[in-house]
């Protein structure tokens, strides 16, 4: 009886990490792992659309960003992303062209990358190196979206986001939807 008693108090404490990830948020695993959300474009909220034109730029194209209904209403609220709020970045190809609109437009083509920020405010992860400055950070590539491609927040994220550090990592001035209403 003792025995059960040991190894289902030994079961229970290593499910807890599993559990309070999943509570934390739906694309994180018990080790940290950050998925990229399937269907953001219709399920989330758009916040916004950046377009980098410059040809010698690893970020050009059309970058639209995403995040949950009820991180966006908790912004407008407090001015801060809550414990576990989710952010996409889908960079598309920039295609160019003559319409009626005018000459040059630019237009969202193919997917190229995705960007993941999973907001972290108890630091749930330490020593993970995809894990600092209070968010998860995970990048997928258009030809392997299952795969997280990036290796550490400071080798793959961190230069990008220095220049918003006043506001939590996050350009937010490109976002109009996260003004107080």
């Amino acid at each position: 009886m003792k025995t059960k008693l040991v190894i289902a108090a030994i079961a229970s404490t290593l499910a807890m990490p599993l559990l309070a990830a999943d509570s934390f948020s739906p694309y994180v695993d018990g080790k940290g792992q950050i998925n990229l959300p399937k269907n953001f474009r219709s399920d989330f909220v758009h916040l916004g659309s950046w377009a980098v034109t410059d040809d010698k730029s690893a970020a050009r194209g059309f970058h639209d960003v995403y995040t949950e209904r009820k991180s966006l209403d908790h912004y407008r609220k407090t001015g801060v992303f809550p414990d576990g709020a989710t952010l996409v970045k889908e960079i598309r190809k920039l295609e160019t062209g003559p319409l009626t609109t005018g000459n040059p437009v630019h237009w969202a083509g193919e997917p190229a990358v995705w960007f993941v920020m999973i907001k972290d405010g108890k630091g749930r992860f330490p020593g993970n190196p995809l894990w600092e400055d209070g968010w998860g950070w995970a990048m997928y590539k258009a030809d392997d979206p299952r795969k997280n491609a990036a290796t550490s927040y400071k080798a793959d994220c961190q230069a990008c986001h220095i220049p918003a550090a006043q506001t939590d990592r996050v350009f937010v001035q490109g976002y109009p939807l996260l003004k107080k209403q």
